[in-house]
């Protein structure tokens, strides 16, 4: 926990030694961040947790430290973009549901121990495969760095956008969609209780203790096929994609502007996560063999169909 608390503090600091070069004096950093183009701002403020980030992952040799920010900085920033609209009806309630979702990945990632030094097992892999430590750090440095804090202003924009647009009242259309955002929001959250009672099946087995016999099979097999995970590979990956197209389309709904309401956020972030589930799909079937069948039978990796007989 201290290194977490150092490591937030030195990104505050490093975000605001960026924000100080460019406002050109420390006396002008509070009218930097209060009038400068918003989107600047939130840029330099991801830049400073990405150099805090790979500052860390050579000093630790953690490379995760972005990873913890994923719930944090996206909230931090929606609720920046919601301050300086005046606290406009729009941006708030975005924010809103941005904190929603954030307040749900907080939860789970701290409960399996993701901020208290549990390396994500992708980068452990990966490490094992790029063994030449200048490309390592290359790669530390441009994509899990600066790349990932990059993808959160990126897949926030929309809420920078609703700032942009002024309208006399809110379209229909956007109450409706932030209802689905809540109901994808609730879908992660059931997605993760399921996840984690298996987890604490698998852990409760190899301690030789009781467990719900439910589970015997997934348990013996090594991975979850049941509840959401018989209809998809990666419930989790659904609600995580659609929450932030659910909010892209908020902010569509009011200019019917693809690009001006950040469309480009969650293309990327979709071609992010296939390609995470591509890497997290290779890994799980070296290690269980019984998965292959699995991947026979729920044919969808991220949206929930239904599965073969």
């Amino acid at each position: 926990m201290k290194k977490l608390i150092l490591y937030l503090l030195t990104g505050l600091f490093l975000s605001a030694a960026v924000m100080v070069f460019f406002a050109g004096a420390v006396s002008s950093f509070f009218d930097f961040v209060t009038g400068a183009n918003m989107l600047l701002v939130v840029s330099l403020w991801a830049l400073g947790f990405a150099l805090a980030s790979f500052l860390f992952g050579i000093i630790t040799k953690d490379y995760s430290w972005i990873d913890r920010m994923w719930s944090i900085l996206p909230v931090c920033f929606a609720w920046y973009y919601a301050y300086r609209s005046g606290c406009s009806l729009a941006p708030c309630i975005a924010t809103g549901l941005v904190t929603f979702w954030g307040t749900r990945l907080t939860f789970n990632f701290a409960r399996k121990g993701g901020y208290n030094g549990a390396e994500d097992y992708r980068w452990v892999y990966l490490r094992k495969k790029i063994t030449n430590p200048f490309l390592w750090q290359l790669f530390n440095l441009s994509f899990i760095c600066l790349f990932q804090s990059g993808l959160f202003v990126l897949f926030t924009y929309p809420v920078y956008a609703l700032v942009l647009y002024s309208a006399e009242s809110i379209p229909v259309l956007f109450w409706i969609l932030s209802v689905f955002g809540i109901v994808l929001v609730c879908f992660e959250f059931a997605s993760d209780q399921q996840q984690w009672n298996f987890h604490s099946a698998k852990k409760a087995a190899a301690e030789k203790k009781d467990y719900p016999p439910k589970y015997a099979d997934d348990v013996k097999n090594g991975f979850l096929s049941q509840g959401f995970f018989a209809l998809c590979r990666h419930p989790n990956y659904f609600g995580e994609l659609g929450f932030w197209w659910i909010i892209w389309l908020a902010a569509f709904s009011f200019a019917w502007n693809p690009l001006g309401s950040g469309i480009f956020g969650p293309i990327i972030l979709t071609f992010i996560f296939i390609g995470s589930t591509i890497l997290t799909e290779s890994i799980t079937s070296s290690k269980y063999p019984e998965y292959l069948n699995y991947k026979k039978k729920v044919i969808s990796a991220i949206i929930p169909w239904a599965p073969r007989k």
